[in-house]
């Protein structure tokens, strides 16, 4: 019988058979039989993850019993697309309940259920452009004059720049704001296109650890499954040839992210460029600058480390207040 375990059940049951539990899931689904736990899974937005079956239940119908109840689920959240991050061994499973392979990656694959990625590269099809084009992934939490200067540099190398900007809204600073900062920070470059990423880059699927800005167990599996992704099919379909990105003096996440780039982009034919930071006052230019100027109510630092775009919106909204 199918029904929803507490998250404490649910928990014990995951780290019961040596999986790592995760907090945040919007949903639980459970397997009872004769009122005892013998399978859980969970779903976080458009991720499914932590499924546990315990072994006597292994190559039943159990997983297709979990993944119909969280299918379910995600409908009533609005969710047409679903991602399972899992191991190598268990994709054969996943796809026989119609997940399609996205990525691997050493000890890890991603898969997709729903229109995913297919739709969404259809729905980007009008701003395909040809020739040798570049492509920088950037959150901009806010844009910077350090994006601007990226991304200055990385158009006048290439036919066509796409600026994406990372989708998933865990920032300070909303998408929608970001996006549009971003946008006009790049207005006077005509061959720039500014775009969302979709769950297809950076994302809560491809790349959830990098929310957390640390380098914790799995991040290594999870920068190769968002680059494998990127190198494969999101890079032909934009005819990206290479990929531009600033160096990394202080984060270490997104520091180990640009030598994943380096290693594992260019055999899949883009080309990495890392390009020194803008700096201002001696220290690089960077989003957690501002963050921390804003927090510090330290207006007179502002205009060196953003552009005029950015800082009117700082000045008409005072958002965010860390």
């Amino acid at each position: 019988m199918i029904d929803h375990p507490t998250e404490r059940e649910a928990r014990a049951f995951v780290e019961g058979h040596g999986l790592r539990y995760e907090p945040g899931a919007d949903a639980w689904a459970g397997l009872y039989e004769d009122g005892r736990l013998v399978a859980v899974g969970a779903r976080a937005g458009q991720v499914l993850k932590m499924f546990a079956i315990a072994p006597e239940h292994q190559g039943t119908d159990a997983l297709g019993q979990l993944v119909t109840e969280l299918r379910a689920s995600a409908a009533a959240a609005g969710h047409e697309t679903l991602f399972v991050f899992t191991a190598p061994a268990n994709a054969p499973s996943f796809e026989a309940l119609t997940f399609r392979l996205l990525a691997a990656h050493g000890p890890a694959v991603l898969l997709e259920h729903g229109p995913g990625l297919a739709a969404w590269l259809e729905r980007q099809a009008p701003l395909v452009r040809p020739g040798r084009n570049g492509a920088i992934v950037m959150n901009a939490n806010p844009f910077t004059r350090g994006h601007q200067y990226l991304a200055e540099t990385a158009a006048a190398r290439v036919d066509h720049l796409y600026l994406f900007v990372v989708a998933e809204d865990r920032s300070a600073f909303p998408y929608a704001t970001r996006l549009r900062l971003a946008r006009e920070g790049t207005a006077h470059l005509p061959n720039v296109t500014v775009l969302g990423t979709g769950p297809y880059a950076v994302s809560a699927a491809t790349f959830p650890t990098y929310f957390l800005k640390r380098l914790e167990a799995g991040a290594e599996a999870q920068m190769g499954l968002d680059l494998d992704l990127f190198g494969r099919r999101i890079a032909p379909a934009f005819h990206i040839a290479a990929r531009f990105a600033g160096e990394e003096p202080r984060c270490p996440l997104t520091a180990a992210y640009n030598r994943a780039m380096a290693e594992l982009l260019p055999p899949l034919g883009v080309a990495v460029e890392i390009v020194p930071r803008l700096e201002a006052d001696g220290a690089p230019v960077s989003a957690s600058r501002v963050r921390e100027a804003l927090a510090a109510g330290d207006g007179a630092a502002l205009p060196a480390l953003v552009p005029p775009t950015t800082l009117a919106h700082l000045k008409l909204t005072k958002e965010p207040q860390p």
